[in-house]
């Protein structure tokens, strides 16, 4: 079998769970998970799809932020992410990524709950790189809980903030820069489709998502910027051992319930976003959201 060959069958012999028993405590490192999340999609072929853009990546320290930000790097978008200062050794690692596809990258450390953080980052990139055509608002907050009576007020407050308010304010301040062509994608989950018994909280900012998705499609047609989310099922990124409510037996099991077997690998979500970015691909797509869900099939 020729490495090529090797390359297209490898989706075939992603990793299945037993996975090692693991939990990270506080913010979740990529670097500290086992096995390491695979973001580099060497099977995939960029084609300049989006040669000359700039995009704006929350949560692109790891994750399928990263697996995004790397592919967009790939077909030619200089890159800024946003992340947490605790993140701070995944962010160093993407940007050499994106730096080795041959792009530009802005790393910028920040709380997306902050609403200035969420304006200051905007002016940042538009400064840096004197314009912005592709918002991914990615980043997301969750922690599993037994029952509803064991979200406090806080809680739902933060994922909120994290999931919700934060792509309503990147999304307002982005459109001051943004012209026609330009794109915004949200990363929903299959939680906001379906629901999730044990992530109320996370499962209705998805919800949130979705609909507002759809809504901010219609307003910005004439303005020819297309709104799309990306509803993801088990992807095996930091989220999960960071995740309060899992335990680290919870954690080796991640993903062994979907149609599958398994949970996605971020290069697998990847070139979803790459796809309702590229005018080339998606022009007449827009409020759309797209399940990778691994086999579940749903309406929504």
């Amino acid at each position: 079998m020729t490495k090529q060959q090797q390359r297209q069958d490898a989706p075939l012999r992603e990793p299945k769970p037993p996975f090692p028993a693991q939990h990270q405590d506080g913010v979740g490192l990529e670097k500290k998970l086992s096995p390491r999340p695979k973001y580099e999609a060497e099977a995939y072929r960029p084609a300049g799809k989006l040669e000359g853009k700039v995009a704006l990546i929350t949560g692109g320290d790891s994750g399928i932020g990263r697996a995004v930000a790397v592919l967009f790097a790939r077909e030619g978008a200089d890159v800024a992410i946003t992340y947490l200062p605790q993140e701070q050794p995944d962010a160093d690692e993407t940007r050499q990524a994106i730096e080795k596809a041959g792009s530009k990258c802005l790393a910028i450390a920040g709380d997306l709950t902050d609403p200035a953080f969420c304006d200051d980052v905007v002016e940042q990139v538009a400064d840096q790189f004197g314009k912005l055509d592709i918002l991914v608002a990615n980043a997301a907050h969750q922690n599993r809980k037994p029952s509803l009576a064991d979200v406090t007020d806080e809680e739902f407050d933060e994922t909120f903030k994290t999931n919700v308010y934060s792509y309503f304010r990147l999304s307002r301040a982005a459109l001051r820069h943004m012209t026609a062509g330009s794109a915004i994608i949200a990363t929903s989950s299959e939680t906001g489709i379906k629901g999730s018994r044990h992530l109320p909280d996370y499962s209705a900012t998805k919800g949130a998502i979705n609909a507002f998705t759809k809504s901010l499609a219609i307003d910005l047609i004439d303005r020819n910027i297309r709104v799309n989310a990306v509803a993801p099922g088990p992807v095996w990124t930091p989220l999960n051992p960071s995740d309060d409510g899992m335990t680290a037996k919870d954690v080796a099991t991640f993903g062994q319930d979907s149609p599958m077997g398994r949970p996605a690998q971020p290069e697998e979500l990847a070139p979803a976003y790459v796809f309702l970015a590229s005018n080339a691909d998606s022009s007449y797509i827009t409020g759309t959201v797209l399940q990778v869900m691994g086999g579940e099939t749903t309406g929504g």
